[in-house]
């Protein structure tokens, strides 16, 4: 049986990534003057980075133990509370909060393609990959990279479950996006081989340092 362990991304844009860190860790060491539990920056409107998920998945599992350790670590996130927008237009700071990311986290679990806004959010984030080299680190939370970027298996389900409320031209800007990310390496919560404790220490070290264990 293959070993299963936790692979480190070796095809996200780390240029990029090594500019973002080094601002990141910058501050991080002038606020151990004055720890703050808040995870908005002060003073500015730019986050580190933006947590991307479907609620009804992950808002009470793992996201919160995920938005809570990197809080931890003094990183500035962004997270929408707001499971439910009001009627059918997204709000724009959560767009503008994106592109005021310096990094941005998709968590694709099972339900997160049925979601008009996590799908709308996706669009935003591979805009600013592509046009401002913004870093997108995807997270595969019980769900295969493949089924993400084919919308096959469950994933692709409830993609089109919902998908036909929609005009052809939105569906098909979020498949497009799906295949971009899906074909990120990212990290696949399943193939963590001693549990999420190894899974957040890894990825907050990778977030700070550029590294993991």
């Amino acid at each position: 049986m293959e070993e299963r362990k936790m692979k480190r991304v070796s095809s996200w844009p780390l240029s990029n990534f090594d500019q973002n860190n080094k601002e990141i860790t910058h501050r991080k060491a002038d606020d151990n003057a004055a720890p703050s539990s808040s995870a908005t920056p002060k003073g500015s409107n730019i986050y580190d980075v933006f947590l991307s998920f479907r609620g009804m998945d992950t808002r009470k599992t793992f996201v919160d133990h995920l938005y809570n350790g990197l809080v931890d670590a003094g990183i500035y996130v962004f997270r929408d509370d707001d499971e439910l927008h009001e009627g059918e237009k997204i709000d724009n700071n959560l767009l503008q909060a994106i592109k005021n990311s310096k990094i941005s986290i998709p968590v694709l679990s099972q339900n997160y393609a049925s979601s008009k806004w996590c799908l709308k959010e996706l669009v935003q984030m591979t805009e600013c990959m592509k046009n401002n080299g913004q870093v997108v680190l995807p997270i595969f939370y019980r769900v295969e990279p493949t089924d993400v970027q084919h919308q096959e298996g469950s994933f692709g389900e409830a993609f089109f479950r919902s998908s036909g409320k929609y005009s052809e031209e939105e569906v098909a800007e979020w498949k497009q996006a799906l295949h971009e990310v899906g074909s990120i390496k990212g990290w696949e919560s399943e193939k963590t081989a001693n549990g999420y404790f190894i899974f957040y220490r890894n990825l907050i070290l990778f977030l700070l340092t550029g590294s993991c264990l």
